[in-house]
This record gives structure tokens, sequence and C-alpha cells, in this order.
């Protein structure tokens, strides 16, 4: 099993791969992936992914969503 910092760098490449054509699919990517782990399956970051569904298109917005997960 991969460290939680490993496993959440992975996530992040494997979101930010979907930027900048689908920011959709790259926040249900981070949120999918996020939840495979034990440490991160609860993040708080998770609790605030619906406030970003109304910015979705906003391929600035997810980028920074997803790049602010720690």
């Amino acid at each position: 099993m991969m460290t939680r910092d490993e496993h959440l760098a992975w996530c992040k490449k494997r979101a930010l791969a979907y930027l900048p054509d689908n920011p959709l699919e790259a926040m249900t990517s981070m949120g999918s992936d996020l939840k495979k782990h034990p440490e991160l399956e609860n993040h708080i970051g998770l609790a605030i992914m619906p406030m970003f569904y109304g910015a979705h298109n906003d391929e600035r917005a997810v980028r920074h969503w997803i790049e602010g997960f720690n």
C-alpha cells in the first residue's frame, strides 16, 4: 500500500491529467481516488467538493482545488 503522501501525489497527478479539457472529470477523479486510501477517504477537501461543482468548467478553479490538497 502506498503511503498517504504517495497516494495523494498519485491522486493529484491523475486528476490534473484531465485538465484543461475536462475539469469535471478532474474533480470526479480526485474525489474517487482519495476515497481509495484509508487516511484520505474522509479528507476535508471532499466535504467542500460540492461547492466547486458550480465552477466545474473553470479549469483554474479546479486546478487550485486539486493542488490545494495536503
